[in-house]
Parts: C-alpha cells; sequence; structure tokens
C-alpha cells in the first residue's frame, strides 16, 4: 500500500516518540525519526523497525543545529511534523532554566526556520499539562488559566505562543498542541517502553525499579493530601493511547489554526493506588515509605478530555491495570 505520506517526528527515539512513530506507521503514513540521542537510545530505532516490519529511516541530528535540520527537511518531502524533542525534567529545569530555554524554546525557532525553508506548514505539538501550574478547578479544561511554575512548563508556554505567531505570519498554517497528563506503559510487544537515564523523574519507572530491587523503595510524597487515601491523584495515560491521539491531531490538522487539546483519561489514580494495582497485576511487592509534601506538588490533577473526543473523536481506551502490565513486561524484556 503506497504511503500517505512522510512525518517527521523530532524526539522520534524518546519513550513518546518511538511510540508515535509506530502509530504513524500503522495509520499509513512514513514516519523519519530526528533524534540526537541526549536521552534515548540508538537501539529503540532498531526496535521500531521491528514492530514495523522493515528498518525506520533515522536522521541523528540536534533541532538547534541549522544546518542539520535544513539537511534533513531538504532530505524528505515531509507532510507534516511532529514536534516532540525537548528535554522534560522538572527537576532539572529548575537546577539549569538556560538548557531548558536554549534546547526546547531555541531548538523550536530553529525548526520553524527550516519548515519555513522548504514549506512545510503542520505541525502536531508535544505540549503538557505543566501550562496549566496548580489546579484552580477540577477537571483540567483547556479554558484552565495557564500559570506554569517550573522553566519547563514555561518552556512549553513560550513554545505554544511561538506557534500562535508561527500560524499568524504565514498562509495555510496548522498547528495542534496536545497538552498531556501524565503518560505511562509501553507497546504491548514490550519491545519498546519507558527507560530513563539515571534515577527516574516519573512514578512508574521508579515503581518498576523497586519492583526490580534496583531501588530499595519508593518515597511517596505526602500521606496526608485532602484525597481518599491521602496520596496525590494524577492522570495516568497509556503511552499508546497518547500516539493514538497524535495520529488522530495529524489527521485533522487541515481543519485547524492553532488548537490545544488535553490528552488525558479524566480519571484520577493516586500514587498508592498505582502502586497497589502493579502488585496485584504483576504479582511483585513494591515497598514505599511516606515521605514529607515537595514544594509545588498538588493534590489532584487530571484533564477533562472531552475536547479531544469532539476535536479528534479521540478518547482513551486502555486502563491502568494495562499500564502497570505493559510497563513491567517492557521492564522485564528490554530494562
Amino acid at each position: 500500500m503506497a504511503s500517505r505520506g512522510t512525518i517527521l517526528l523530532t524526539g522520534g527515539a524518546g519513550f513518546i516518540g518511538s511510540h508515535v512513530a509506530v502509530e504513524v506507521a500503522a495509520a499509513g503514513w512514513t514516519p523519519v525519526i530526528l533524534d540526537n540521542f541526549c536521552t534515548s537510545e540508538r537501539s529503540v530505532v532498531e526496535r521500531v523497525g521491528e514492530l514495523l516490519g522493515s528498518p525506520v529511516r533515522c536522521i541523528g541530528a540536534d533541532i538547534r543545529d541549522a544546518q542539520a535540520m535544513h539537511a534533513a527537511l531538504g532530505s524528505i518531502s515531509a507532510h507534516a511534523v511532529i514536534h516532540l524533542a525537548g528535554l522534560k525534567a522538572v527537576g532539572e529545569s529548575v537546577e539549569k532554566p538556560e538548557l531548558y530555554q536554549d534546547n526546547n524554546v531555541r531548538g523550536t525557532e530553529v525548526l520553524l526556520a527550516a519548515m519555513d525553508r522548504f514549506g512545510v506548514r503542520r505541525m502536531v505539538f508535544s505540549s503538557s499539562c505543566t501550562v496549566y501550574g496548580t489546579p484552580q478547578r477540577l477537571p483540567i479544561d483547556e479554558s484552565h488559566p495557564l500559570s506554569a511554575i517550573n522553566p519547563y512548563g514555561q518552556t512549553k508556554l513560550d513554545i505554544e505562543r511561538m506557534l500562535d505567531r508561527w500560524v499568524d505570519a504565514g498562509p495555510d498554517r496548522h498547528v495542534c498542541s496536545l497538552r498531556y497528563f501524565n503518560p505511562v506503559g509501553a507497546h504491548a510487544s514490550a519491545l519498546i517502553g519507558e527507560s530513563p537515564l539515571g534515577i527516574p523523574n516519573n512514578l512508574m519507572p521508579f515503581v518498576v525499579k523497586v519492583a526490580r530491587g534496583e531501588l530499595p523503595e519508593l518515597g511517596v510524597f505526602g500521606g496526608d493530601w485532602p484525597t481518599p487515601d491521602g496520596t496525590g491523584v494524577r492522570d495516568y495515560i497509556h503511552v499508546v493511547d497518547l500516539a493514538r491521539g497524535h495520529v488522530a491531531a495529524l489527521e485533522r490538522l487541515d481543519s485547524m489554526h492553532h488548537e490545544r487539546i488535553n490528552l488525558g483519561t479524566g480519571v484520577g489514580a493516586s500514587v498508592l493506588e498505582v502502586v497497589h494495582a502493579f502488585e496485584r497485576v504483576n504479582g511483585v511487592k513494591v515497598p514505599y515509605a511516606i515521605r514529607p509534601r515537595r514544594a509545588g506538588d498538588a493534590a489532584a490533577a487530571y484533564a477533562d478530555p472531552s475536547l479531544a473526543d469532539r476535536r479528534l473523536g479521540w478518547r482513551a481506551r486502555l486502563g491502568l491495570d494495562e499500564m502497570v502490565r505493559d510497563a513491567w513486561a517492557f521492564a522485564n524484556r528490554c530494562g
């Protein structure tokens, strides 16, 4: 079957990007991965190719390198760009805000200039629920006030505003900024999944490392939140559902100017709910200890995903049991 067109995936070797590559190909497009491999491994590209049944093209490049980005876009006829490249550790962004501004914001400026040079006018952007800051109401819909409370979230806000200017600056430009909640899980094949370098920043890979005995216990920050079990509640979304959302946005881009759309399940799960589901589904123990709350954390944050249903025809299909099952299967096969 002939390809519907080529899609450039910046950051396509990452946790989310690799799953998006698989879903893009399943929908009949040809994915081309571009990555500088600062937080991902080249072996992921081979595993994506294994899943697709043929090698996937990969360009080793940094989005901040204008010459490399011009060469990349000049070598393909891209229908659209799915822009996932960026640093994403909140704690690191507090320590190194200039790095995050340079990598995420300036990198996007360079990418957009290259897209302009080669007439690529469509983008799906990897944004984040961090643009909402501390929730003022629940569930969080797209009209919620914007108030990033860390440099990482601020870069996502800055880029969204940059994309507003970009779509206004030329004819026939289309952008969808997808505001993710908390991606977890792995592909059902266990060939691709989340494999952070060093100590994890997010809950699920930390749970996995504790379950594997690589870390002694899970630190649970706050056991006295105003939630059913006292631990923080978040909206966890299976990464395959998230990847499907990118394809849905890609296929409806031409009807958009610049739209912001939440991707979440709309259902919150507490830290202990995640831990107990992980233990029950996978038959393992996850020792944990309640620790003091962290500054800047919130009791609960979960999406109103109804706009994604209306505009994209998308809704999450996979639940917490599938998330913890697939995360554990990937860790035991490739972790």
